[in-house]
């Protein structure tokens, strides 16, 4: 038994946390020492509660490992530990990160260019609208989504991606053998095709209230950005946004009406100085990661263009257009064309599918 072997077996008993095996660790100075330790020296250890400590010492053996793996590999899971090099670099930055990560479907280097987008799970029309908005443009972008497959928000985010055909992952409060909510089967098979679908918990764990606010650091952790469509003012949203602020990372909130529960936490993240968001630009401005992923879009995109088809005019708006998302004044400002006319440009090139308007008077290219 190595060091990662050792992790990846004290990671499926019941009570063994990231605390417990940081005492472990502390207590051998290699994980792997406590394979062969004695009883007494486990029981010695004075910060671990003696049922724990039980645990450990009662699947201390050959079969419980093998009936483990034999498990592991029955549901063609992938196990990733902190000892591996292809752990995600996002969630190894911040504090408490998991030790062992559960996968099925895979992660790619790409991913590290992800957005977090969460909301509520009674969801209203508006905020379904608003998390498809900003979901659909973002992963048109070639960005990854992070959410946690729960109902509302977070269903329509991961839904949105599928349909841009970008990454998503998915973070569940339970093993990675468990479906939940159950409604969202289909949707739990679909990621894995085109994401991941990813648990710190072992197999079998059922989704008990209170493993999700702890999954929430994992969401706000593998992202740049945190984005909080809809929320209650007691919403597990609010929650994955502290750890973002926590972890560093960038928050933004949707605004919503006043009158609304469901917009009541979201306006009070946009008071206490979450950005607001109206656009994917106020998302992308605040993140060089995205400038850069924006500019390498849309520097492959100008190749796919065939520039016969368009007018001089239309060629120096598209020249304007296609360095990243901006809005008609600039526009108007770098090509010097009049406001009526650049209308008239603007209208042409959407029918001719080469741009789009997003919201704000702000264009991309299709």
């Amino acid at each position: 038994m190595n060091n990662r072997d050792t992790l990846i077996w004290l990671s499926s008993i019941k009570g063994v946390n990231n605390k417990i095996i940081d005492i472990l660790e502390k207590n051998f100075s290699q994980l792997s020492y406590i394979w062969d330790a004695s009883k007494n020296d486990i029981l010695s250890i004075r910060e671990i509660n003696d049922k724990i400590k039980q645990e450990i010492i009662k699947n201390r053996n050959d079969l419980y490992y093998e009936n483990l793996l034999k498990r592991i590999e029955s549901y063609k899971i992938k196990v990733i530990t902190y000892y591996d090099n292809d752990y995600p670099l996002n969630l190894r930055n911040i504090s408490d990160s998991p030790k062992v990560l559960y996968m099925k479907g895979q992660l790619i280097p790409e991913d590290e260019v992800s957005i977090a987008i969460v909301g509520a799970r009674k969801s209203t029309s508006y905020g379904k609208w608003a998390a498809e908005k900003i979901s659909s443009e973002l992963a048109n972008l070639g960005i990854c989504l992070v959410s946690g497959m729960a109902k509302g928000i977070d269903t329509h985010v991961h839904i949105s991606a599928l349909k841009s055909k970008s990454r998503t992952i998915a973070v569940l409060g339970c093993g990675v053998d468990i479906i939940y909510p159950s409604s969202n089967r289909e949707l739990y098979h679909k990621i894995q095709d085109n994401g991941c679908i990813i648990s710190e918990f072992p197999l079998g764990t059922k989704p008990l209230p209170y493993n999700f606010p702890q999954r929430n650091r994992i969401i706000s952790g593998l992202s740049l950005g945190v984005v909080v469509v809809e929320a209650t003012e007691k919403s597990g949203s609010l929650i994955t946004a502290r750890h973002a602020i926590e972890q560093g990372k960038d928050v933004f909130a949707v605004p919503g009406n006043i009158n609304s529960i469901f917009s009541r936490g979201t306006n009070l993240l946009i008071k206490d100085g979450a950005k607001l968001v109206t656009g994917i630009e106020d998302i992308i401005e605040e993140i060089p990661y995205l400038i850069d992923k924006c500019a390498k879009f849309y520097k492959n995109k100008k190749v796919e263009l065939n520039y016969n088809q368009f007018s001089d005019d239309e060629i120096k708006v598209l020249e304007c257009i296609l360095e990243k998302p901006i809005h008609f004044d600039l526009i108007a400002h770098r090509t010097g064309i009049r406001i009526n006319d650049l209308n008239s440009i603007l209208t042409i090139l959407e029918m001719k599918g080469a741009i789009k308007q997003m919201s704000g008077k702000v264009y991309t290219i299709q």
